[in-house]
């Protein structure tokens, strides 16, 4: 069978490249060589493209919630039974911990830059934001154990959300995950080498192009209703939101399931998938 090749473009401004390529890690490496050859593409200043002299090196929250929601329906884990874990307590992960609190899970561990949270018993994640806003320091909240970020990654839960950095599960914490399901609501937060030891584990692991997608589709939501002159409420758009996303992740666990892959796998698969029906539609290929 023929290799199809997969491009990841880049400007021509020095070092771009190297940032470009190291974002595109994730993909190269979990793509199936013997059916992919990626290739990087270099966009010159006069709009030109060029392939390298060398090949590249394998080098928001509601829609984290719906990825949560499809995830204890498939388990069968009613929300109300859910211990969730979050890293990071910005726009992303704070929502997230308030809006599935709000659903009747228990959320049992937070960080921030300034440290890490817990409590067995449940910490009120909306008074934890109003703490916070307030300027409060995560880790001088009323009735919590302060622990390392270790162990934050190490707690007993259902659902860790790594919501934080890019990489911040690397190879040398991956094996203290002891969640039944990591879903991913930072970008690349899970390094490839951790990832396999992840999903060595058994632990599933819904990935950051599914999990996170929403900002994406929202933007495609505000483009379509300038085009038509359409003014959709919040509700409105929380639903097609909703409706999306539980589409999607249906075909990429069916996917991940038929082809006995990960989801990250499964997900870039279709992806491709996608992009080249489209392309052959447009007759670009």
């Amino acid at each position: 069978m023929k290799k199809l090749r997969v491009g990841v473009i880049y400007g021509g401004r020095s070092g771009e490249h190297e940032v470009s390529l190291a974002s595109a890690a994730a993909v190269f490496k979990n793509l199936d060589p013997s059916r992919y050859e990626p290739v990087a593409i270099r966009i010159e200043k006069d709009g030109r493209w060029a392939l390298p002299d060398r090949p590249p090196r394998l080098i928001s929250a509601a829609e984290v919630i719906e990825a949560a929601k499809a995830e204890a329906a498939r388990d069968g884990l009613p929300p109300a039974e859910t211990r969730l874990v979050v890293q990071g307590f910005g726009n992303v992960g704070s929502w997230a911990a308030r809006i599935i609190a709000d659903l009747g899970a228990k959320v049992i561990g937070v960080s921030d830059a300034f440290g890490a949270i817990h409590s067995e018993a449940g910490i009120d994640v909306h008074e934890l934001r109003r703490h916070v806003d307030a300027g409060g320091r995560l880790t001088d909240f009323d009735g919590v154990d302060v622990i390392d970020a270790d162990e934050l990654i190490g707690l007993e839960c259902d659902v860790l959300v790594p919501a934080a950095l890019g990489g911040m599960i690397h190879a040398e914490n991956a094996h203290l995950i002891k969640a039944r399901a990591v879903i991913e609501g930072a970008n690349s937060p899970t390094t490839p080498t951790a990832d396999d030891i992840i999903n060595d584990a058994g632990v599933l692991v819904v990935p950051d192009v599914l999990a996170n997608a929403g900002g994406v589709v929202v933007s495609y939501y505000e483009w379509v209703q300038n085009l038509q002159h359409f003014r959709w409420d919040e509700r409105e758009v929380n639903d097609k939101l909703g409706t999306t996303m539980r589409r999607a992740y249906r075909e990429v666990a069916t996917r991940a399931k038929h082809d006995d892959v990960p989801m990250r796998v499964a997900a870039f698969e279709l992806g491709i998938e996608l992009v080249l029906d489209a392309a052959r539609t447009r007759g670009y290929i």
